[in-house]
C-alpha cells in the first residue's frame, strides 16, 4: 500500500476508534452547499461527516475489528462519526434527508454491533435522552403516586363517615 493510502487508513482508523458509532450514508447528488449545511448541523451534535474512499475505509474498518463491509461500500459513501451518542446524529441525518432527499442511510455501527437501515431509522425516531429520562422517572414514580391517591381517598371517606351526625 502506498504511503498516502497508509496515512489515510490511519486517519480513518483513528476516527473509527475515537467514536462510539459510525453511520455510512450514500450522498450521490448532494451539492457542496448541502454538504456544508449538513456538516454544520452535525457539529451541533458533536458529530462529523467525511467522504471516504471505499477501499481504504474497508481496510480501516477491518483493522478496527469490524465485520467485512464489502457489500456495503459501493458508490459514493460518506461516514458520520462523533463523540456523543448516535441518536442525535442519526436524527439530524434523517431529518436532513427528509428535507433534501439526501443523504440516505446505508449502514451503521454502534460499538461492534452492526446496524441496519431500519435500526438507524428507529434510533433517529427516539425522543431526546432528557425526554426518555423524564418518562422513566414518571413510570417509576407512578405506583407510589397511585398508592398515595388510594390512601387519601380512604382517609377522606372515613373522615366523611365519622363527621356525619347520627339520625
Amino acid at each position: 500500500m502506498r504511503e498516502e493510502k497508509k496515512r489515510i487508513t490511519a486517519e480513518y482508523l483513528a476516527r473509527l476508534n475515537g467514536s462510539p458509532y459510525f453511520i455510512g450514508t450514500e450522498y450521490t447528488g448532494m451539492t457542496a452547499g448541502a454538504f456544508v449545511e449538513l456538516r454544520k448541523r452535525l457539529r451541533g451534535a458533536s458529530a462529523e461527516l467525511h467522504v471516504v474512499k471505499n477501499s481504504v475505509f474497508r481496510v480501516a474498518a477491518k483493522e478496527a475489528g469490524l465485520s467485512d463491509l464489502t457489500g456495503l461500500l459501493s458508490g459514493q459513501v460518506a461516514v458520520v462519526t462523533g463523540r456523543a451518542g448516535i441518536f442525535g446524529a442519526a436524527k439530524i441525518v434523517k431529518n436532513f434527508a427528509r428535507e433534501f432527499e439526501r443523504p440516505k442511510f446505508r449502514f451503521g455501527y454502534l460499538g461492534q454491533q452492526a446496524l441496519s437501515v431500519d435500526e438507524l431509522n428507529q434510533l433517529a425516531d427516539l425522543p431526546p435522552l432528557e425526554s426518555l429520562r423524564g418518562q422513566l422517572a414518571g413510570l417509576l414514580l407512578e405506583p407510589g403516586a397511585r398508592i398515595a391517591r388510594v390512601i387519601k381517598m380512604r382517609v377522606d371517606q372515613s373522615t366523611e363517615q365519622t363527621a356525619e351526625p347520627a339520625a
